[in-house]
């Protein structure tokens, strides 16, 4: 039997999965998970990336505790951040995307290349966090004087089990980089923004292998983990999906980018998928309702916070993707904010934000119709949102499509997948 083995990281927690096939089927067990989050040090949001890189170890001694020999394996993450390197040297912090450090900077880059310029090249939305910008703010400090390399937080990850640098396609898309009609990192951006050219080599694929760990092979998944997602998702026909977690992303697969003014003027990203296109847009997701549940209810389960906020009458919606809600001290003073009227109890915040979050969801479809020209009549929904019974309601609802959703590990799947088929 060849076992292979996937670790999804995402921005709260990371699991080891070990698939085979038997008779056809990919079968699947967790054998480790362990917690994720963001940190402060010094005034700035960053990621433990020893703490990471140790437990991805942990988690594949157990796998291979538990099934003797592991075939492969690949790690996927959340896009966008990465490890900046002097040879082998870590250059820290490796900072988080939530960090505001790239606010000063956005303006001076598009000094440099205008927004609709790097958008007509990449096909990528704008997001304060793309790595064009941590790039250019790295620039700005001095922090690339030195830097031989910088690698997204998996390829890194993968460097450091098996010794090889490599800058995976799916992922390197997700900053603003990559041209999107070559695949290749954009040469023309990268000297008008002055960032050193030898931080930039040539893109590999998925399927690709880089070389061993404990007599395991190490190769490459879409390592942007909606990459692997979409990979992960049993669809019966193209059509819309949604990768709910602290993220949710929307989109559907085309053939080719779509890099005209309406997709530039609704802000939408044109992402590498495996042979297509992921017509994609990033809407917030479940970081609302993780934060209100730090402040309002600690450790109170989700099953009862969902029960209390469909009973609940409250029904005013807010903006979920205000700029306010990506990293505030308090959630819900950020949601009074943007209320007119407060709720009266806990349970009010939480159906707020699922209505914001499904209303979202029917605006972002109306969007992706119109500029596909083509009507979709179902949505998939995967990740740990999908179990959210509620918000699968509401998005039905808001959305008139009918919701198909698939409580599975997609990111996992879609890992253990390209593995399997080019083991």
């Amino acid at each position: 039997m060849n076992y292979f083995l996937a670790v999804d990281i995402g921005a709260s927690s990371g699991r080891h999965i070990v698939g085979w096939l038997e008779n056809g089927q990919l079968m699947t067990r967790e054998v480790y998970r362990f917690p994720n989050g963001v940190q402060e040090s010094g005034g700035h949001l960053v990621w433990d990336i020893q703490a990471l890189e140790q437990s991805v170890r942990d988690g594949i001694d157990k796998a291979l505790d538990e099934f003797g020999t592991i075939e492969s394996l690949s790690i996927d993450t959340w896009g966008v951040d990465y490890v900046l390197l002097n040879g082998e040297k870590v250059i820290g912090p490796c900072y988080a995307y939530r960090d505001s450090r790239t606010q000063d900077v956005i303006p001076l880059v598009h000094r440099e290349v205008p927004f609709d310029t790097l958008y007509s090249h990449t096909g990528i939305q704008f997001q304060p966090f793309n790595t064009v910008y941590q790039l250019y703010a790295d620039k700005a400090a001095g922090r690339l004087d030195e830097a031989t390399d910088f690698l997204m937080i998996p390829c890194y990850l993968m460097f450091r089990l098996c010794g090889v640098k490599a800058h995976e396609y799916t992922n390197a898309t997700t900053g603003g980089l990559v041209n999107a009609q070559t695949k290749e990192y954009d040469e023309e951006l990268i000297q008008r923004l002055g960032l050193p050219a030898r931080l930039f080599p040539k893109l590999m694929q998925p399927g690709t292998p880089l070389g061993t760990y404990k007599g395991i092979r190490v190769m490459l998944c879409a390592t942007h983990d909606t990459g692997s997602a979409v990979e992960g998702i049993p669809m019966e026909q193209n059509a819309p999906y949604i990768s709910s977690g602290t993220w949710s992303l929307l989109g559907v697969k085309t053939d080719a980018p779509l890099t005209d003014g309406e997709s530039l003027k609704c802000n939408w990203s044109n992402e590498g998928g495996v042979g297509y296109n992921r017509y994609q847009k990033n809407i917030m997701g479940m970081w609302l309702v993780n934060r209100l549940r730090e402040e309002l209810c600690p450790g109170k389960p989700f099953g009862e916070i969902v029960a209390e906020a469909e009973e609940d009458p409250f029904n005013e919606v807010i903006d979920a993707e205000h700029a306010s809600l990506m990293a505030p001290e308090s959630m819900k003073n950020a949601f009074d904010a943007l209320l007119k009227h407060k709720p009266s109890a806990p349970a009010g915040y939480f159906r707020c934000a699922y209505l914001s979050l499904a209303a979202c969801y029917q605006k972002a479809l109306a969007e992706l119709e119109n500029n596909t020209h083509t009507h979709y009549d179902c949505l998939y929904i995967v990740g740990g949102g999908a179990k959210n019974a509620f918000l699968n309601d509401l998005t039905a609802r808001a959305t008139g499509k009918t919701v198909i959703a698939l409580p599975i590990e997609a990111t996992a799947l879609g890992n253990l997948r390209i593995q399997a088929e080019t083991r």
